[in-house]
């Protein structure tokens, strides 16, 4: 079968790729650029649990080294500390350089097989059939290509939908910010700030070697920002942090961003799909465009894959524009109830659920990726199973716990997403300490092995010495993406049979785009 053509090689084009690669399948990455990124320190993502496991599952090494975990986050109001979370009982968010996070992801799909790196090709013409799509590329590359399937990941003036004809309403200038980069000394090395002095605010985070990125919050429609007014906000906020005094400081990077929120009609066209921001833009309220398009990546690919590898119904190919729509519309709906809340409109604040709290609470929650600002977006299971209850709700991402594989390995849960393949994870308490040899054979694992190995789709079985809110016994059914599709108590081989044929098959119910459009689009 022909590889599957990725339109765009940012993040959210590589993540593609190489997901799609360590499921057995080959893609061809266009783009119209040369193939190198401009370092621009001042332009970061924040990447939370979920999204940073996937960039290190799929070989992006500047993680680590280019990379900052927040030693806690700060808050401030009117020069008085308001609160500060650490992170004793999870991952801190992850903030580095967008360009570092793209090098390395490049540099895993420069040494992946399954991964062609096509530079200085646009796109221009697109046509489909019903066994592929076939991509016209003026540049370097002046030629056809052919795939089973086509993504545009190519941004927000994305080629592919246009050509696809897709629209994309929305709000245009919804936040617009001064950004800096620089390096300097603060009184909280390694912590992150949110310092409110209404109408202002202003954001500080940390990057390795000393390095902050500094964001302050300007009127909608203001004046220019003139470079002298940069170097005043930034001394003034230096100051105030520092004891009115300013400190030296390397000026590295500028710029200003606007903000606009933005959610494509259709995610789907036949063969054609659009992820990341050629499908959505958001980012006010600290929402993170850059992670949702990785969450689009994972959601598509193993999708797409079963459909390369086995052939996928039409259902389960729409349920990536059914859940991953439905979530960033979601996303994009909180955001635009809290903005007026939070810049002083405050009519909204009745719609939004827990909204009656602080400003820097509902920031927390979008910066910290919690709530309905941030948190991992948790999918409807495709069919009504039965279910016992655990602490991740059906359809969430599950629990990273360690668990153990038939061949005595233990690692981490979310180290064995991406592999194309369900996870089966049985709860065992005690079996950490056993020797393989004796809980393979041990109560219910027999039955459960030849049940997991009748499913209509390859899967893998796994122990859990335990599972937050789950009894001795619960039997997890977690899909290739990482969220939980079901439950069971003890081994029940037709219903887990039931359940993954239905995520298999994808969930049938027809898409209703009239209730997944954000507040306040624009047609």
């Amino acid at each position: 079968m022909d590889p599957v053509i990725v339109v765009g090689s940012g993040p959210v084009g590589l993540s593609l790729a190489l997901a799609l690669g360590g499921q057995g399948v080959p893609s061809v990455v266009l783009d119209e650029g040369p193939g190198k990124d401009v370092p621009r320190p001042a332009r970061t993502v924040v990447l939370h649990s979920d999204t940073a496991a996937m960039a290190e599952r799929l070989g992006c090494t500047t993680l680590r080294d280019e990379g900052a975990h927040y030693a806690a986050w700060r808050t401030v109001r009117r020069g008085r500390d308001t609160g500060r979370i650490t992170f004793d009982d999870g991952p801190a968010p992850l903030h580095l350089p967008q360009h570092a996070l793209t090098r390395g992801l490049r540099a895993a799909a420069a040494a992946h097989p399954l991964v062609q790196l096509v530079a200085e090709s646009r796109v221009d013409a697109l046509e489909q059939d019903d066994r592929g799509v076939t991509a016209h590329t003026r540049g370097a590359e002046n030629t056809w290509w052919r795939g089973s399937f086509l993504v545009g990941c190519d941004g927000a003036r994305s080629t592919v939908r246009k050509l696809l004809g897709i629209r994309f309403p929305g709000r245009t200038a919804v936040e617009r910010h001064a950004v800096a980069a620089l390096r300097t000394e603060l009184p909280w090395p390694g912590e992150a700030l949110l310092h409110r002095e209404p109408p202002q605010e202003t954001t500080a985070r940390p990057l390795p070697d000393g390095v902050w990125r500094l964001d302050w919050l300007l009127p909608g429609r203001g004046e220019l920002v003139t470079p002298d007014v940069l170097v005043t906000l930034i001394r003034d906020a230096l100051a105030g942090w520092c004891g009115g005094t300013t400190p030296p400081y390397d000026l590295l990077d500028t710029g200003v961003h606007t903000l606009h929120h933005r959610l494509a009609r259709r995610w789907r066209d036949r063969r054609a799909f659009l992820a990341g921001d050629a499908a959505h833009l958001l980012g006010a309220a600290g929402t993170q465009g850059v992670g949702e398009g990785l969450r689009d990546a994972e959601n598509l690919a193993w999708k797409l894959a079963l459909a390369w590898h086995q052939g996928a119904s039409e259902a389960l190919l729409d349920s990536y524009e059914a859940e991953r729509r439905t979530a960033v519309a979601a996303r994009l709906r909180a955001a635009d109830q809290a903005v007026p809340v939070l810049r002083g409109g405050g009519g909204l604040r009745t719609l939004l659920p827990g909204s009656a709290r602080a400003g820097e609470a509902l920031l927390t929650d979008g910066h910290l990726g919690r709530g309905p600002l941030g948190a991992p977006p948790a999918y409807a299971p495709p069919v009504a199973v039965r279910e016992v209850p655990t602490a991740t709700e059906p359809g969430g991402a599950v629990a990273n716990v360690p668990v153990s594989a038939p061949d005595g390995s233990t690692v981490p849960l979310r180290d064995l997403l991406g592999r194309g393949r369900l996870l089966v994870v049985l709860v065992a308490p005690g079996t950490g300490v056993w020797d393989r040899r004796h809980w393979m054979s041990a109560g219910l694992m027999p039955r459960l092995a030849a049940a997991v190995s009748a499913l209509p789709v390859r899967a893998e079985l796994l122990v859990a010495d335990g599972y937050p809110g789950a009894e001795a016994h619960t039997v997890l059914l977690v899909r290739p993406d990482g969220h939980l599709a079901a439950t069971f108590a003890g081994v029940r081989p037709a219903e887990l049979y039931e359940a993954a044929d239905s995520v298999r098959m994808g969930a049938p119910a027809p898409l209703d785009r009239s209730t997944t459009t954000p507040s306040a689009v624009i047609d």
